[in-house]
């Protein structure tokens, strides 16, 4: 069965058939199943009165344990925000009360973010729904299908520099110059 893609690739083999664009197939499936999941993700979290971005920064702050507390740096690379985005969405988080903001101890140039009671609780009520809902849009793959994908896709990420960050005082794993320098910073 052809997809959207196909047909675009379709219409260039037609019109530019000295130009091998069989790349655009990979990058335009791996951009519109973005967005696709995005899509579905977003419309399920708006339905429990979240955006998307505050169920992933209050996720990400859950997953990194139990005193869920990361410094600002972390999640500005966790989030892929700006640190001026990144700030604009804790003090929203911070004004609904699901979050909290201060100076590391011994460090007043790091800034510590850590999840509110309430904070955890929106999350944990959400979670395992929005994971549900995650299996349902991927319902079209086997679970065989799912682990060839994600390990593909893993390795597209860190060919392209997409490795953890370090907030300690030890420079951690650092993005390619040349990816960060390609990529606008995303705000919303």
């Amino acid at each position: 069965m052809d997809d959207a893609i196909d047909v675009i690739i379709g219409q260039w083999a037609r019109t530019r058939p000295d130009v091998d664009v069989s790349p655009m197939g990979v990058a335009g499936r791996v951009s519109r199943a973005s967005r696709l999941l995005e899509r579905g993700a977003r419309e399920f979290l708006t339905g429990h009165g979240l955006e998307a971005w505050e169920f992933d920064m209050l996720a990400t702050l859950l997953r990194n344990g139990d005193d869920a507390t990361m410094c600002m740096k972390d999640m500005s690379t966790a989030g892929m925000v700006s640190p001026g985005a990144l700030t604009n969405r804790m003090d929203h988080l911070v004004k609904r009360g699901l979050v909290t903001r201060g100076q590391a101890p011994g460090n007043r140039r790091k800034t510590l973010v850590s999840l509110t009671e309430e904070g955890r609780r929106v999350v944990d009520d959400v979670l395992e729904r929005h994971a549900a809902n995650e299996d349902r849009l991927l319902a079209g793959l086997s679970p065989t299908d799912r682990e060839a994908l994600s390990a593909l896709l893993r390795k597209l990420l860190v060919s392209l520099g997409d490795t953890p960050a370090s907030c300690g005082d030890a420079p951690g794993p650092r993005e390619s110059p040349t990816l960060a320098a390609s990529r606008p910073p995303r705000s919303r």
